[in-house]
């Protein structure tokens, strides 16, 4: 997130691309056992495959002890992240944390929760055992470091305590809970039955999206501020500005079943439509780009099109100014990848089917890669959670990294995070803000599962016609 463009790294874990065999996953019912390179898999199969490993990430990957995603597949810090981030952006005051082995994240849940549904529903583990799973995050999480209903961005995930993000921002973290409480709205509408655990685990949820007062965000003003912290209160000040990732916390925030807690729509106006950030209308490789003021950048990172859009189906969604969300996720898609193409920087291995800039693990530690700020650096997430805007061209670029990169870059985790073919470098790392989207875009683009769920929920609908959005899904 754009956050992480300042703030964010640790470094990796071991991932492996040879033929795996079916080992201590693979004994139980709801074990799933990792595979290595298939040949001849047609496209719904690669679809399949890819899917079920990168949800290992959120199931054999999780945290043993309260089930919430963890930030990466390891802890480690790279020290010299830092040095480029403080090189870079000129921010000495970085302080070189180690968040831990047991840094859980709370965005990166929701994700994980989201893909528990679609594991599901694609039979790969059993509907009692996932309840299950999903009670024990909840129980955890309500007990758990929450301020005004709102979670911190990192917790100790064995503990429940906040892990501080940066000086300031050791409190409450608005986007991140509203990634969290998506994930957790989807899991309450699919686990609709009335045997006691899942009418247990509805009432948990209930209770934490009731809980959560996002109108104590606007500090009493017209805009909404990303972070709230009981020594520092409102010091991080930091209003969500747009256009970016963050759309789904004004809509969650609009959506808010107490009226009391919820925002109005003056501070959408003010700080989302209102920012300098929001419009851009401006025509790159032949595409219109309706949002987002990053003219060099050409939209910016692809995660832009992808987080908010995990629960929300932009396919005829339009807002008061007309704007189509399907053609501004379809267009950023298409410019990225036509950037690529292009490749002014003449990086190796560029391409029409090597393609996909967003945010993630580089040779020079997390950075938010983008048209503006392009390494040389792939991320598979980019182009693969680009699928229900690019179908063809993000499966041709599937086909491939799975293919003729596999031996590489696949893993037991699915995809690793990160590579560059110019700089001969390949991730060991995955996280879980890269690995849910892969697992829930290709299943809207597959189903529109979760975009039923998420969209069909009358608070949610509520939220979206209050901030002055129009969608299919609306009856009236």
């Amino acid at each position: 997130m754009i956050k992480y463009f300042l703030f964010f790294c640790f470094l990796s874990s071991a991932a492996f691309a040879q033929p795996l065999t079916k080992g201590k996953y693979g004994d139980g019912p709801d074990s799933i056992a990792p595979v290595g390179i298939i040949k001849g898999l047609s496209d719904e199969q690669l679809l399949e495959v890819v899917q079920k490993q990168t949800f290992r990430f959120f199931w054999h990957g999780a945290h043993p002890y309260s089930g919430l995603a963890l930030e990466r597949s390891n802890s480690v810090l790279a020290e010299h992240y830092w040095d480029y981030i403080n090189e870079a952006w000129d921010e000495p005051n970085f302080s070189k944390t180690e968040f831990g082995k047991d840094a859980g994240a709370i965005g990166g849940t929701g994700f994980g929760i989201m893909s528990t549904v679609i594991a599901v529903d694609r039979k790969w583990i059993g509907r009692d055992t996932a309840v299950r799973r999903l009670i024990k995050m909840v129980d955890f999480l309500i007990n758990a470091d929450c301020f005004h209903g709102i979670y911190p961005h990192f917790m100790n995930a064995r503990t429940g305590k906040t892990i501080k993000f940066d000086r300031l921002d050791d409190g409450a973290d608005i986007v991140e809970t509203s990634y969290l409480l998506m994930g957790l709205l989807c899991a309450r509408e699919y686990f609709n039955k009335d045997t006691p655990r899942e009418v247990y685990l509805r009432k948990r949820i209930n209770q934490m999206w009731g809980a959560a007062n996002w109108k104590w965000h606007t500090n009493g003003e017209k805009k909404l501020y990303w972070h709230w912290s009981p020594n520092n209160g409102f010091d991080m000040n930091f209003p969500v500005w747009g256009y970016n990732e963050c759309l789904i916390t004004y809509i969650m925030a609009a959506s808010a079943p107490n009226a009391s807690k919820a925002i109005p729509k003056e501070a959408y106006d003010g700080t989302w439509v209102g920012s300098l950030g929001f419009k851009n209308g401006k025509t790159y490789y032949g595409y219109v780009l309706p949002l987002g003021n990053y003219d060099e950048d050409k939209g910016g990172p692809l995660f832009f099109e992808q987080y908010t859009f995990q629960g929300i189906d932009p396919n005829g969604l339009t807002d008061s100014l007309g704007n189509d969300y399907f053609i501004q996720g379809k267009h950023h898609t298409l410019i990225n990848r036509a950037y690529c193409i292009e490749n002014p920087k003449k990086f190796k291995g560029y391409s029409d089917k090597v393609w996909g800039l967003t945010a993630g693990d580089s040779y020079k530690g997390y950075v938010a890669h983008s048209p503006q700020n392009d390494r040389g650096v792939i991320q598979p997430t980019a182009a693969i959670s680009s699928m229900p805007y690019t179908p063809k061209e993000s499966m041709e670029a599937l086909r491939y990294f799975y293919y003729e990169l596999g031996n590489k870059i696949w893993s037991k985790y699915g995809f690793v995070d990160g590579f560059s073919i110019h700089h001969n470098w390949y991730a060991k790392s995955h996280l879980a803000i890269d690995q849910g989207p892969i697992i829930v875009m290709i299943e809207n683009y597959r189903s529109g599962l979760l975009w039923k769920l998420f969209m069909n929920i009358p608070d949610v609908q509520n939220g979206l016609k209050r901030l002055g959005f129009r969608s299919p899904y609306f009856k009236n």
